[in-house]
């Protein structure tokens, strides 16, 4: 553990805050580059008669980044030999953003349903790794396997039905 380290765990609210904004910020990057999408593209694209409607994506997500950030500070708060699961976090959260690049910057659900196969694998890699450290982190993980599961399999309909 670096000298920095001790403070830092005194501190350790700040780290909270600043893993909620990296979270939020991401989400944010990512609704940036889907929302011109929103009303042209996806709007006009055949999608199942099972597609949430519009308005449930934002709060879903922002739940979702909230409680990614509440998770990976538990795992940080552990302690030592915590830098593999917060790799595997960080990974996680630039395959999440690159989805949103891809399927609605670049529109392009072929694209990102190749991606999403990483995204998810590297969500469940995640969450298993968050569980080896500490239980209520995992946990908090499974709600974001659960609708990145939804998501690739919604993905997918819209990629078969265009």
């Amino acid at each position: 553990m670096t000298t920095a380290a001790p403070a830092l765990r005194r501190n350790s609210w700040l780290v909270l805050a600043g893993l909620i904004l990296l979270c939020l910020t991401t989400g944010a990057i990512g609704g940036f580059a889907t929302q011109p999408s929103i009303d042209s593209w996806y709007r006009l694209i055949a999608k199942p008669w099972w597609t949430p409607p519009d308005w449930v994506f934002g709060p879903v997500w922002s739940m979702l980044y909230v409680m990614m950030a509440v998770a990976a500070w538990l795992v940080w708060k552990t302690g030592d030999r915590v830098r593999p699961a917060m790799v595997l976090f960080g990974v996680q959260l630039v395959l999440n953003l690159l989805w949103s690049l891809l399927f609605f910057g670049a529109r392009s659900p072929g694209m990102a349903l190749v991606e999403v196969v990483f995204l998810w694998g590297s969500v469940l890699l995640t969450m298993l790794a968050f569980f080896g450290r500490q239980s209520t982190a995992g946990w908090l993980f499974v709600p974001y396997l659960a609708w990145v599961s939804f998501a690739a399999v919604l993905n997918f309909a819209i990629w078969s039905m265009n």
